[in-house]
């Protein structure tokens, strides 16, 4: 396998150490509420299997697909919601967890989808965060890691749909992505 890596970002054994602050936290935050976990698939199943196990609640489960595509003869991508969710959430607390929220449009639409459902509450908890591109503001309750503006795989993450599997985070090696363009 060709190796299309520059370094490790962050190792198995930080990510290990943050899920389990970040399970602590939400675990206090919502103690005695009813709460709704919900994934946004594909990319946050690695982060959400380990963050779920590390909430010590009574909690609900449920995912949705969002993906980004281009569209022809439109400038830049559009997002595009695959699923519903299969939990009734009016009235029940929603933490929206994702593996990244680069420019912030994905996050905004989905939070946005989900408070037309009448939630008692909508947060948002990402493993990684990239402040520097995002476009849409949007307030994130748990952050995971802010990352610089690069591109980033492993732990959900891919690389032309590769990748996901790695048990830590690595930037891809820049001179790859000049390659694929």
């Amino acid at each position: 396998m060709e190796r299309i890596f520059v370094k490790p970002l962050v190792t198995q054994e930080i990510l290990r150490t943050r899920i389990k602050e970040l399970g602590k936290q939400i675990s206090q935050d919502y103690q005695g509420k009813d709460l709704v976990v919900v994934g946004v698939l594909k990319g946050a199943y690695v982060f959400y299997a380990d963050l779920v196990r590390a909430i010590r609640l009574p909690l609900h489960i449920d995912f949705l697909i969002a993906k980004n595509r281009p569209v022809k003869n439109m400038p830049g991508k559009t997002i595009k919601v695959w699923s519903e969710l299969t939990e009734k959430i009016q009235k029940r607390h929603v933490l929206l967890v994702e593996e990244i929220v680069d420019s912030g449009k994905t996050a905004k639409l989905l939070v946005e989808k989900l408070l037309k459902k009448k939630p008692a509450s909508v947060e948002i908890c990402t493993l990684l965060s990239k402040p520097e591109n995002r476009k849409v503001q949007v307030p994130l309750r748990y952050v995971g890691f802010e990352v610089p503006s690069t591109y980033v795989v492993g732990y959900g993450l891919d690389y032309q749909q590769t990748y996901r599997n790695l048990p830590y985070l690595a930037q891809i090696d820049p001179a790859i992505l000049k390659e694929g363009s």
